[in-house]
Formats: structure tokens, C-alpha cells, sequence
């Protein structure tokens, strides 16, 4: 992985836009990041951090959103960060800009716009960069598959804190182990052990599980069994639990057998005795029976016996009924034409009523004969009706007439009024036109005329404004000078008093043992005293602060009377020398003529349509007047065809109505007449028809009657049996017969009258002896069933139990293999001598390479004497595999780490982060790392040993790798050419680079 470009905005301390060129500053190999305290050297890093995996560096990662923007930033400028590195042989650039909250475009409040991220790639065969993914989680996945590495390693490969690998250095075995943890990924170790134990705790809660199991059937058989079988005192897991079971089981099931076999013999025995009991049982029974029948079949032949004379009765009336059968359809039609007969007298009485006096008492062919001379006479009279219907339509036409003669009166008289007074409407609305016209064209002129007076009055009024304001300017920046003047006077003063009192500060750090700043003595006999009224660090700092405050204000000031000034100068060339009240009488007499202007001028188009609507009035009242002319011509020719017709008609009609008010009046009379007329010669046909019919219908009616044996029809009649009485009697007569042929089967049976003569039977006595032998047959045959019962469930549990026990065995088996695994793993075996977990393993593995690779450069930057080395020893209580010492060559002695001096401490550090990343690049997958960051801690070497440190940093150059040391040391200034400087100020820090040459 090589860095070639960052490009900061709004980022941490950088207020405005800042950029960094890798490849510059990778050219001599090494380079330097300096600046002050708090200047934003270590933002630079987060920066390439948040590029790559969208987050900043361990504690400062809650710094997302809001937090990683610039307080210095402009209130429109957003938060980004843009790296362009190469990975894996790919050229990439990656841009993000994390959630942003920015003023409303519209309206008040602020809005939150989203966390943004593109992955671009350059093609160098088509010349340009192609976008590949705006997704977060897409770009988050292919970064982290390019580098393979997370953000922890990646911190700790490229970013090397050297704080943290110090600690690292003193820490104890647990705190290693955590940091290694997360650099190799051992979870999967953990994961392990984890699963091992859990696999040892399900074992053996499948051993007591089963056991248990097993203790349940046990209850369960001795349920069965009752007293036949006692439970052995075990519980589950103990050994022998199995064994004392089953023979326990085996007891009990030879014990039912025995009670199985005596319960089958005494069923025997109660069966043979409930058979027989059954057998008197059902004698007496069909004995009951048939006494009963017998008794029954008596008493029903007495009722028949009592009911003989109205069976008898019911016979001859059934009889009579079928001889009147046969006189029923003479009687049928004889009531018909009965009903026929009155119907059409009373209708022929109904007719006669509405007809003359003369045509009371005629028959029936007299009534017809009157109908058809109706009838014809009512057939002269349709010529008559149109003749009156064509009436009806001149009289209509001649209303017409006048109608249209009185309209067209008065859209005469009315044509010439408005014509009379046309000249005088139209010479008034075309001089209204005129001056509509006159006025939009003033219009026009007065409209070019007021933009410029308006821009004049507005320069006037800002030109009197600006006047004011640069007066008052100038005030603020005479009194910004003199503030900035005292406050640069008092910062300087309280600097003279705190350098006549520095030593004082300096011996106030002093510590026994260790090297003075300025001298380097480790003994300080006499350490200066600060007195009275010393002025320290901060007051100088507080009091230079207010100096730059101030000088900013004044500057401020200076840039504010400026730009007054030139707005004063550019409102004055605008508006002249001329007062700003002249010109607002000017502006404001140029609206008033120009609105009257425009008022006139708006009346415009209406002048203009009101013209033309007139002449097009003219036109139409012109047409109209031309119009009613010729249909006068045209109604007097009408109005005297229309009289010679009507005259003619009403001759005609005079004598067609004769004594009736109207033709349609006489029609609908003889209408009436005639219908009348055929009513009646119909109903009297139809009167005389039935009263033949009804006298034939009586001579059949005799003769049927006399034949079927009565003496009247009447008697015919009465004897006659509607279908409901038929059916009663017929149902009466077969239930008699169907009884008396039933009892008389009855007593004609000979177990019936064998059973009479028998001795009442005892059924209550029999049912008794039954129920008693059927009760003694079922407490057998449940004693039989509960000991059988009782032999099959302990059958069935006994097999339960015995399998269980052998699918038990594979488990106890598995259960003893996973635990003795499961605590080697854990370190809780007596087996693991050193209580090593599987993890600490493989970390202390981990560890032993990260000590071989930093050994290697550890002897340069010592000059061969010290070694790192790995230690499994224990250390306390606690588990061994993680421990760490140092071999002085000098001495030939192993000792802790924790007793290097600072510098030592430093290099040593150095040379584990350095073989820490080698180790974890080639864990990684050997991906490439050209380019690594180193943060502070040259201070505490000597010269000899920081040009050793530093030929080992050059040696990384080897692999064609470039160094960014972090530091302070100034001395580093001088040796490392290629440099970027970070300088803070009151808007925010800049970066300054520097290359090699």
C-alpha cells in the first residue's frame, strides 16, 4: 500500500482546504511531520484512518458527524476527506464526508445532510478514473479486502503509536494478550475453547439427563409393581445405577407373572356361573313375555266385540256411497250450467238497463240490427272530423300571424331609434379611443424616465448612509489601534518579567535523579525560588492572546473603514452633488404623471372593443329592419287564403253536427250508442243458450238417479261421499278389520296359551341372580387385567430401561473424551503443566515471531546488546505463554522490560512495532505497507543512538517503503529534509511541505 495524495476540508483543526503529495514527500524515503502542540499532526493520520475505513483511531472514534468538522470552518463549507493511494497493484481514491448539519436553503433551522462516500479507480488504459461504488458498506468491504486488515491492525501496522507498544512493553500477561488478540484475531482460538466447553457441559447434561430418564422409568415400574419391587438409593451419575435397575425390574416382573396366573384361574370359575345365571334369566323372560301377550290379545278382543254394531253401520254407509259414485257427474254438470245460466241473465239485465225504452223488450237478433245501423251512421261523420281538425289549424295559424305582425312592429320601431342616434355614438367612442391612444404612448416615455431617476435616489439615500457610517469607522478603527497598541505593550512587559524570573519556572520541574534541561546535572544543590508576583507561562500566553485579539479587531476595523470608503465613493458617482429631497420630489412627480398615464392608457382595449361592438350592432339592427319588411309583404297574401278556407269548413261542419255542440262530441256519442247496442245482443244470446242447456242438463239428472236406486236426485246428493269422508271411512272399516285379525291370530298361538296356563313368572328374583354373577365375572376379569396389565408395563418398561442404558453408553464414552479436551484447552488439566489456554497458545506463538522480528533490528539500533526474547514462564498466579524479557549482551543476562531506561524503552518499542507490522502484514495476507507513520518518542535518545534508529528507518527503503516520523525534536529538523509542517493560527491550522531538495 503506497499513499499518493490527501486533500482535507473543514477537517479537525484545518479550517479551510489542505493538501498533502505523498509522492513528494516519499521521494527521500523519510520525511518528517512536525508543528505545535495541538497544531493537528496526529489529524493528519486520523485523516488517512477516516479515509480508508470511515472512522478515526481507538479513543478518538466517537469523533463521527459533527465532531470530526472544523470549528474554524465557513458556515458553508463542507466536511471531506480525499485519499488516493495504490493497493494490490490498483490505483484508488476514496472520498468521504461525514453527516453535515447546514442552514436551511429556504426558510429558518438547520437540516442534516447524509454521510457521503465514493471509491473511484483510475484506468490507465483509457487515461481517466471511473466510479465503482457511492455504497458505505461496498467500499467499507473492498478496503478492507485490499488491505487485509481491520482498522485496530491497520492502526497498529501503519499508524505506529509508540506510546501504546511502550506500554506495551510493561504490561502484564493479561494486557498483551488483549492487544495481540485484536491484531491477530484469535477469536476463532476462543471461539474453541468456548465450543469445547459448551460441547462438555451438554455431554454431561445428557449423562444426568439420560440418567434421570432412567431413574423415571425405575418410579414407573415400582408404580406398576406396587410392593413387589424396591428402588435402589442412587442418584443420577453415580456408578452402579444402571446394573441395580435392571435387576430390580427382573424381580418385579417374575412377582406379576405368578399374581397373572391366579387371576386367570378364578376368572374360570365366575364365568362358568354368570352362563348359567344368563340362562334362567332369559326363561324367565320369554315366559314374562308371553303371559303378557296373552293378557293383551283378551282385552283387545272384548274392545272389538263393543265396537260391532258401528263397524256394521259404517259398511251400508260406504255402500250407499258407491251407488251415488255414479250419479256425480250428472250432478257435476247440472250445477255448472246452473251457474252458467244465472251469470248471463244477470249480465243480459245489466245490458237491457242502459238502453231505451224502445229497445227495452227486444231480442236478441232486433239488438244487432240496431248496432249495425248505428255503426254505419257513425262511419258518415269521418270526413266532418277532419274538416274540423283543419279548422282548429287555421285559427292556430292565423294567431301566428298576428303574433309575428306585432314582433316585427316593434323591432321596427326600435331599428330606427337606435339608428337615428348611431353618428353621435360613434364620434363620442372614437374620441375616446384617441386620447387612450395619446396616453400609453406618454406612457412609454414616462416608463424610460423612471428607472434611472429611481437609481439616482437610491445612490442619494446610500450615498447620505455611507457618509455617516464612514465617520463612525473611522472612530472604531482609531480606538481598535490604541487598544491593539496598550495590549502588544502589556504582553510585552509581562514577557520581560517572566524571563527575568525563568529560572525560577525551570527549577520548579526539578526532580532528584534526573538530567536538568538546561545543564543536564542530575543534582540540583541550589534551585532558584520564584518571587513575589512572578509571572508564569500562562499569564504570559493569556496576556499575548489578548494582544492577537486585539490585533485582529483593529485589522478588522481597517478592513471595515475600507470597504465604507469605497461604497461612499461609488453611491457619490452615481447619485452627483444634488440633494437626495430634490430628487425624491423628481422620482415621485414622474409616478404621479405616470400613473395617471396609465390610468387613461388602460382604457384602451376596452374604447377599442366597444367600437367594434357597435358598427357590428348597426350592422345586425340594419339586416333586422330589411328582414321584417318583406315578412309583412308576405302575411297579407296569407291572412286571405286563410279566411276563404275557414268559411268554407265551417259550412260543412254546421250541418255535420246537427244538434251536438261539435263534431267529435257527435261521434263519441253514436260510439257509445253502439257499443251499448252490441253488449246488449250479445248478453241475450248468450242468457237464451244457457237456459237450453240447463233444462237437458236437469232430464239426465232424473234418469241417473232412478237407475242407481234413488228415489229423488236429492237423496242422490246427500248419499254422495266427498274424497276426505271416503278416505275416513275407508281408514275407520281396514283398522277395525286389520285388529280383529290380530287378535284373533293371537289367541290362536299355542306358546300364547301354553304360557296362560303356566304360574306367573319371577323375573325380579332371576334379574337379581344375573346381575350378581355378572358382577363377580367383571371384579375377575379386571383382577385378570391388572395383573396382565401390570406384566406388560413392566415388560415394556423394562425394555425401556435396558435401552436406555445401552444408548446411554456411547454418551458416557463421548462425555469423558470432550471434558478431558476441554479443560487441556482451558488450562485446568493436570495435563497442562504451564495452565495454558489454547488462545494464550497461539498468542505466545504470535508473540515469539513479533520477538524474532523485532530482534533484528533491535541489535542495530543497540549496537548488538539487546535481544527480545519469549517467555513461557508464570508469572504469579496467573497463566504463563505471554511474558517478554530482554537479554543485555553486555551481561548476558535476561531481564524484565520494564527496567530499560527511557530511551532504551523507545527503541526497543520501535523495534517491536516495526516487527509487529512486518508480522502481521504477512498474517494479512503479505500485503505491501510502503508507507508508515511513526508518532513521537525520539526525544529521549542521544545522538549516537538516534542515528542509529534512524539508519534502521533508512534501511526500510530496502523494501522500497517510505517513513513519516511524527516528533517534536528539532534536532530531526535539521537531519530529515523532506518535511510537512503543520502551523495552527485563530482560523485554524495550514499544512506547509517541503521536499528533499
Amino acid at each position: 500500500m503506497r499513499l499518493h495524495r490527501l486533500d482535507i476540508t473543514a477537517f479537525g483543526p484545518f479550517g479551510a482546504s489542505q493538501s498533502v503529495d505523498f509522492d513528494e514527500l516519499s521521494a527521500a524515503g523519510i520525511f518528517l511531520l512536525h508543528g505545535p502542540t495541538g497544531a493537528g499532526k496526529t489529524s493528519v493520520l486520523d485523516a488517512v484512518c477516516y479515509a480508508l475505513y470511515g472512522s478515526v483511531p481507538g479513543a478518538r472514534q466517537s469523533g463521527q458527524g459533527a465532531t470530526l468538522r472544523s470549528d474554524h470552518a465557513a458556515v458553508g463549507t463542507r466536511t471531506e476527506v480525499r485519499l488516493e493511494l495504490t493497493v494490490a497493484g490498483r490505483r484508488l481514491e476514496v472520498t468521504r464526508q461525514p453527516p453535515w448539519e447546514r442552514p436551511k436553503l429556504r426558510g429558518k433551522g438547520t437540516t442534516v445532510d447524509k454521510a457521503q462516500t465514493w471509491l473511484r479507480e483510475y484506468d490507465a488504459g483509457a487515461g481517466a478514473w471511473k466510479d465503482l461504488s457511492r455504497s458505505h458498506q461496498e467500499i467499507g468491504e473492498e478496503i478492507t479486502q485490499l488491505l487485509g486488515m481491520s482498522r485496530e491492525q491497520f492502526c497498529q501496522v501503519v499508524l505506529l503509536p509508540q506510546g501504546d507498544f511502550a506500554r506495551f512493553l510493561r504490561a502484564d500477561a493479561e494486557a498483551r494478550g488483549k492487544l495481540l488478540g485484536r491484531l491477530f484475531d484469535t477469536r476463532r482460538f476462543a471461539e474453541v475453547e468456548k465450543h469445547l466447553a459448551e460441547r462438555r457441559r451438554a455431554a454431561e447434561a445428557q449423562v444426568r439427563e439420560g440418567d434421570a430418564a432412567l431413574l423415571a422409568d425405575a418410579h414407573r415400574m415400582q408404580q406398576a409393581a406396587g410392593d413387589a419391587m424396591e428402588l435402589p438409593e442412587l442418584a443420577p451419575g453415580e456408578p452402579g445405577l444402571a446394573e441395580a435397575v435392571l435387576g430390580a425390574a427382573a424381580v418385579a416382573r417374575s412377582t406379576a407373572r405368578e399374581l397373572l396366573d391366579i387371576a386367570e384361574g378364578r376368572l374360570a370359575a365366575t364365568e362358568s356361573a354368570q352362563a348359567a345365571a344368563e340362562r334362567d334369566l332369559a326363561e324367565a323372560r320369554d315366559l314374562h313375555r308371553l303371559q303378557l301377550r296373552s293378557a293383551e290379545a283378551r282385552e283387545r278382543a272384548a274392545r272389538l266385540a263393543e265396537r260391532a254394531d258401528a263397524h256394521r253401520a259404517a259398511q251400508e254407509r260406504m255402500e250407499r256411497g258407491r251407488k251415488a259414485e255414479t250419479v256425480a257427474p250428472a250432478l257435476e254438470l247440472r250445477d255448472g250450467t246452473d251457474s252458467e245460466h244465472r251469470r248471463a241473465t244477470a249480465a243480459e239485465a245489466r245490458a237491457r238497463a242502459l238502453l231505451p225504452e224502445a229497445l227495452a223488450d227486444a231480442g236478441a237478433a232486433g239488438l244487432a240490427a240496431a248496432a249495425r245501423r248505428t255503426a254505419e251512421e257513425l262511419g258518415g261523420l269521418e270526413s266532418a272530423r277532419r274538416a274540423e281538425q283543419r279548422l282548429a289549424e287555421l285559427t292556430e295559424e292565423r294567431t301566428r300571424l298576428e303574433r309575428q305582425e306585432r314582433a316585427d312592429e316593434d323591432v321596427l320601431h326600435e331599428a330606427e331609434t337606435w339608428l337615428a342616434g348611431w353618428e353621435a355614438t360613434r364620434t363620442g367612442l372614437q374620441s375616446r379611443l384617441d386620447l387612450a391612444q395619446e396616453a400609453a404612448a406618454r406612457a412609454e416615455q414616462l416608463a424610460v424616465q423612471r428607472d434611472p431617476a429611481r437609481r439616482r435616489l437610491n445612490a442619494a439615500r446610500q450615498r447620505d448612509q455611507f457618509a455617516g457610517d464612514t465617520d463612525e469607522a473611522g472612530r472604531r478603527a482609531l480606538d481598535s489601534a490604541e487598544r491593539a497598541v496598550a495590549a502588544r505593550a502589556h504582553w510585552l512587559d509581562l514577557k520581560e518579567q517572566r524571563l527575568e524570573g525563568i529560572a525560577a519556572e525551570l527549577a520548579a520541574g526539578l526532580t532528584d535523579g534526573a538530567p536538568c534541561a538546561v545543564c543536564g546535572a542530575t543534582e540540583h544543590p541550589a534551585p532558584a525560588r520564584k518571587v513575589v508576583g512572578h509571572v508564569d507561562r500562562e499569564a504570559e500566553e493569556e496576556a499575548l492572546a489578548a494582544y492577537q485579539a486585539a490585533d485582529e479587531r483593529r485589522a478588522e476595523a481597517e478592513r471595515r473603514l475600507g470597504t465604507v470608503r469605497e461604497a461612499l465613493a461609488a453611491a457619490t458617482a452615481e447619485a452627483g452633488d444634488a440633494p437626495t429631497a430634490r430628487l425624491a420630489e423628481e422620482v415621485e412627480e414622474l409616478e404621479r404623471q405616470y400613473a395617471r398615464a396609465r390610468a387613461t392608457a388602460s382604457g384602451l382595449h376596452a374604447a377599442q372593443e366597444e367600437l367594434r361592438r357597435a358598427g357590428e350592432e348597426r350592422e345586425q339592427r340594419v339586416a333586422a329592419q330589411q328582414q321584417a319588411a318583406v315578412r309583412a309583404a308576405s302575411r297579407v297574401g296569407n291572412r286571405e287564403r286563410l279566411e276563404s278556407e275557414r268559411l268554407a269548413l265551417e259550412e260543412e261542419l254546421t250541418r255535420a253536427r246537427g244538434t251536438a255542440d261539435s263534431v267529435a262530441a257527435r261521434v263519441t256519442e253514436l260510439e257509445r250508442r253502439a257499443e251499448r247496442l252490441t253488449e246488449a245482443a250479445e248478453a241475450a244470446r248468450v242468457a237464451e243458450d244457457t237456459a237450453q242447456r240447463l233444462k237437458d242438463a236437469d232430464a239426465r239428472l232424473a234418469d241417473a238417479a232412478f237407475r242407481a236406486g234413488f228415489d229423488t236426485p236429492r237423496d242422490a246428493a246427500a248419499a254422495l261421499l266427498d274424497d276426505a269422508a271416503h278416505r275416513d271411512l275407508q281408514r275407520r272399516l281396514d283398522a277395525w278389520q286389520s285388529e280383529d285379525s290380530a287378535v284373533r291370530a293371537l289367541l290362536a298361538e299355542a306358546d300364547t296359551a301354553d304360557a296362560a296356563r303356566r304360574p306367573p313368572a319371577d323375573l325380579p328374583a332371576a334379574e337379581r341372580a344375573a346381575a350378581d354373577a355378572g358382577r363377580r365375572l367383571r371384579e375377575a376379569s379386571s383382577g385378570r387385567d391388572a395383573a396382565a396389565r401390570r406384566c406388560a408395563e413392566l415388560d415394556r418398561l423394562s425394555t425401556q430401561a435396558t435401552a436406555s442404558v445401552r444408548r446411554l453408553l456411547p454418551l458416557r464414552e463421548e462425555h469423558g473424551r470432550v471434558a478431558r479436551l476441554a479443560t487441556l484447552a482451558a488450562g485446568t488439566s493436570a495435563d497442562n503443566e504451564r495452565r495454558m489456554r489454547l488462545e494464550s497458545y497461539v498468542l505466545a506463538a504470535r508473540l515469539e515471531q513479533v520477538a524474532a522480528a523485532a530482534t533484528a533490528r533491535l541489535g542495530r539500533m543497540s549496537s548488538g546488546r539487546y535481544t527480545l526474547v519469549h517467555s513461557d514462564d508464570r508469572t504469579g498466579r496467573g497463566r504463563s505463554g505471554l511474558g517478554l524479557h530482554v537479554v543485555d549482551a553486555w551481561t548476558g543476562r535476561a531481564r524484565d522490560t520494564a527496567t530499560l531506561s527511557g530511551g532504551e524503552t523507545f527503541f526497543a518499542s520501535l523495534a517491536l512495532a516495526l516487527g509487529l507490522a512486518d508480522v502481521v502484514t504477512d498474517e494479512a495476507g503479505g500485503v505491501r505497507l510502503d508507507t508508515l507513520f511513526i508518532d513521537e518518542g525520539f526525544g529521549s535518545l542521544d545522538d549516537q543512538t538516534l542515528d542509529e534508529v534512524l539508519d534502521v528507518l533508512d534501511s526500510l527503503r530496502e523494501r522500497d517503503r517510505s517513513v513519516g516520523i511524527v516528533s517534536h525534536v528539532a534536532d530531526l529538523r535539521r537531519r530529515i529534509h523532506a518535511q510537512l509542517e503543520v502551523v495552527k493560527g485563530r482560523s485554524g491550522s495550514a499544512l506547509r511541505q517541503r521536499g528533499a531538495g
